[in-house]
């Protein structure tokens, strides 16, 4: 074989491999331009403006949402085969913050968000950045890419002295957190329980110590972050790393 034939195999193959790291789904949008609709919602995040996160976000079909352990997941879309497509849109990146329900309400096969089906609700802003607003619904591929954080991982502290509930957030890398553990000055570490989407708790009461965590992905990778909030932290407050998984 000669060398301009290796070098045209070897493109194939490479052209191949990118187009197998893309997957099928669909793509709509739910709220207004303002994206006040897409506040809060089935992860756990609240005001997504101040968390960082602002209107690159997509609430998940079931097939994606995992349960909410997809929750903070990044992902890239593109609007394919379409009329709707915007030309030269091209991609778009989101953070998982929601989730889509699933409607058996007949018939269903219009509801997009139905097992098994991979689908994207997107906030407005996203949606009409690579299609058409009046298309309602386009074909899309996507994948999972790395987050790309500002500053560090947060923690947001809830609950009673009885009772710590954590909201993880912020979180580069895989973006989706699978294990927390959490460890005041005077104790062992201690690990928290997957609440709801990315809020974790435990029973163990930890008030008036310095609070370290150990966050650990979905892609394995696994970080401490040693006295995030000192001795004097409050429940309703958030404290920020000094680094992230980025």
């Amino acid at each position: 074989m000669n060398r301009s034939m290796s070098f045209v195999l070897l493109l194939a193959i490479l052209v191949s491999v990118a187009d197998a790291a893309w997957e099928d789904a669909h793509a709509t949008f739910y709220g207004d331009i303002s994206g006040k609709e897409t506040m809060q919602g089935a992860c756990g995040y609240g005001d997504l403006f101040q968390e960082g996160y602002g209107l690159e976000t997509a609430a998940l079909s079931t097939a994606l949402f995992n349960n909410g352990q997809t929750c903070g997941a990044c992902f890239e879309l593109t609007c394919v085969n379409s009329k709707w497509c915007k030309p030269n849109a091209g991609s778009i990146r989101i953070t998982a913050t929601n989730f889509c329900p699933p409607n058996y309400t007949p018939p269903v096969d219009i509801h997009w968000c139905n097992p098994p089906n991979k689908h994207f609700d997107l906030s407005m802003k996203m949606f009409t950045s690579i299609a058409e607003y009046q298309s309602g619904i386009v074909p899309v591929k996507f994948m999972r890419v790395k987050c790309q954080k500002r500053g560090g991982v947060r923690f947001e502290i809830k609950g009673n002295p009885n009772f710590i509930m954590v909201l993880v957030y912020n979180v580069g890398g895989a973006g989706d957190v699978n294990s927390l553990a959490i460890k005041g000055h005077k104790s062992n570490w201690i690990a928290m329980q997957r609440n709801w989407g990315q809020n974790w708790n435990t029973g163990v009461g930890l008030v008036g110590q310095r609070l370290s965590f150990t966050v650990k992905t979905s892609d394995g990778r696994s970080m401490t972050f040693y006295d995030v909030a000192s001795e004097s932290w409050g429940f309703g407050q958030t404290f920020e790393a000094k680094s992230n998984f980025n």
